[in-house]
């Protein structure tokens, strides 16, 4: 059985952060989603759950963490391509977001990466096969 990967990012607006992430191409789990958090799904194996603030509360005491001044994760996904990779950069920045970055080959990866709407970053990467040595 596959492990299952649910990232919980606390969000400003709820329906902007939807539209966002839509606009990338994930889709909306309807069963886990109602007026205080949405599941958008990236993968059979990862969901982002996209929580308001006082929802996000119920889970943790700490305070949430202004991304405006820190960091509070560094998120990677992998891709198919470096098309994929430049393709979700340039939805992110057409649905809102921003990038901080400019993309980077090394050959055998390549990098780029956007920040959604509430200030997570998101890295993303191709990495070709790694050849025999």
């Amino acid at each position: 059985m596959s492990k299952r990967v649910f990232i919980n990012l606390p969000v400003a607006n709820l329906s902007k952060s939807i539209a966002f992430f839509e606009a990338l191409g994930f889709s909306r789990h309807p069963q886990f989603t109602d007026d205080a958090g949405a599941c958008i799904v990236v993968s059979d194996t990862i969901s982002v759950m996209l929580l308001t603030h006082a929802r996000f509360r119920d889970f943790t005491p700490k305070a949430i963490c202004d991304t405006s001044k820190a960091v509070e994760v560094l998120l990677s996904l992998s891709c198919e391509s470096r098309e994929e990779v430049d393709s979700l950069v340039a939805k992110a920045i057409a649905a809102g977001g921003s990038t901080y970055d400019k993309p980077e080959d090394f050959g055998f990866m390549y990098t780029h990466s956007f920040v959604d709407l509430d200030g997570h970053g998101w890295g993303l990467l191709h990495m070709s096969a790694m050849s025999a040595q």
